[in-house]
């Protein structure tokens, strides 16, 4: 089990400057610090600016939630707020800062869109602009800042309850989302559709989460609707690449990303997927004996939900299966994602999307062995490596096995360290 984010007795003796938790900063102070930066701008119950846009469906509650539009006090160009595409060079300061600017105006709905009124018309044509739109809303007092962030979904910014909303431009809305939106389609058609049309991910999860797709249209909390467009686009990408020929070599990427290293592995066989995950100690959610979760799949899929590794599953494997399907190729993944203290609060599970992207765009080296391969991974970590082979489905299932390959006297990596016939 891994040891909460914060621990009272810890953070009391510290109190933020002696950092006994390992971070390189405090993540609680690094938020008052954020709070107070933004705190004199958005200290007001009546508020006017330009949504990113940007919108947020909760999941306590359901089938009542609170949903509501997200309106920082800045008009113009304010898409970078609410934007993974644009923070591949941004730092978890950044990130917090550009969330903390986000005023939310909450209000319960419920998830069968028919009941609802006109403040949730407002919030789906808010959804459906792919520019930023002048809003207006009223709250019911001044808005206030959680100081801890959430575990996998983006960090929220100020709410309070809200009174009204109303959008005081026309939002740009492209005809094709109009088109899907109204059209009889199931859920996965609609993204599907839209995808290969080449909208981005973030702009499909907006409109799944806003109750726009689907034929029965519901609200979706902003979570789960990231897991399910992921995971959707994953599964179709995974049927395509099972009918490419397999790649050559072992082929080895890394990047390193907002405190987390990202190892992807490629081997030259058949298609499954695996994601080990470690949060090493001093990390947000690391214990103090560190230890390897992970989940898998084969070329069947899985018939379950993700048990461990939860939403970095989805977000991994899209990025690897993007890059399979641009080669017309499909191999056998592994991904090992580590933790570091440095990602010393959480942004959510967009920077696993990106961070393997990124990954997938800097090769390592090709190799002839398996063996080799994992030895160029075994560098750029610092868990012990054979802690990740242990609980490994994959590279422990090819280290029991006996392969045609070692009868033929190749170089083969064993658990126990020994190389037949090397």
């Amino acid at each position: 089990m891994s040891a909460p984010p914060f621990n009272s007795k810890l953070c009391a003796v510290c109190k933020g400057r002696k950092l006994l938790c390992g971070r390189p900063t405090c993540p609680i102070l690094e938020r008052f610090r954020v709070a107070r930066t933004v705190e004199q701008r958005l200290n007001k119950r009546h508020l006017f600016g330009s949504s990113p846009p940007s919108i947020f469906v909760g999941e306590y509650g359901y089938p009542r939630v609170r949903i509501g539009p997200l309106v920082p006090p800045i008009e113009g160009k304010t898409d970078y707020l609410d934007n993974p595409l644009k923070w591949e060079n941004k730092t978890i300061r950044d990130i917090l800062y550009y969330r903390s600017l986000l005023v939310m105006g909450e209000t319960k709905a419920d998830i069968h869109v028919r009941r609802s009124g006109r403040i949730l018309g407002e919030v789906q044509e808010l959804a459906m602009s792919i520019r930023p739109v002048d809003s207006e809303i009223l709250l019911k007092r001044k808005p206030v800042l959680k100081v801890l962030p959430s575990e996998f979904a983006p960090p929220i910014g100020p709410k309070a309850e809200l009174l009204d909303f109303e959008l005081t431009e026309n939002p740009k809305i492209p005809r094709r989302t109009d088109y899907v939106v109204n059209d009889e389609l199931k859920a996965e058609q609609a993204i599907m559709r839209l995808y290969n049309w080449g909208f981005d991910e973030y702009y499909i999860i907006r409109l799944l989460s806003a109750g726009l797709l689907g034929v029965d249209k519901k609200l979706v909390p902003t979570r789960w609707s990231i897991t399910a467009v992921q995971d959707t686009i994953g599964k179709n990408l995974r049927r395509e690449i099972l009918r490419y020929p397999e790649i050559n070599d072992y082929e080895v990427y890394f990047y390193r990303f907002l405190g987390n290293r990202y190892a992807v592995l490629l081997m030259p066989e058949s298609y499954a997927f695996e994601l080990l995950e470690v949060w090493l100690k001093g990390s947000l959610f690391g214990a103090g004996e560190p230890s390897v979760i992970h989940d898998y799949e084969d070329f069947r899929g899985r018939r379950e939900y993700v048990k461990e590794t939860a939403g970095a599953y989805h977000a991994a494997r899209l990025s690897v299966l993007e890059a399979l399907r641009v080669r017309r190729r499909q191999a056998r993944i592994v991904v090992f994602r580590e933790v570091t203290p440095e990602y010393y609060a959480p942004v959510g599970v967009w920077q696993i999307r990106l961070g393997v992207k990124k990954a997938m765009d800097n090769l390592v080296g090709r190799f002839e062995t398996l063996n080799e391969a994992l030895d160029a991974i075994k560098r750029r970590l610092e868990h012990p490596f054979e802690k990740y082979l242990a609980r490994s489905y994959i590279l422990g299932s090819l280290a029991r096995q006996k392969t045609l390959d070692e009868w033929l006297g190749k170089n083969i990596y064993r658990l126990g360290g020994e190389n037949p016939g090397g």
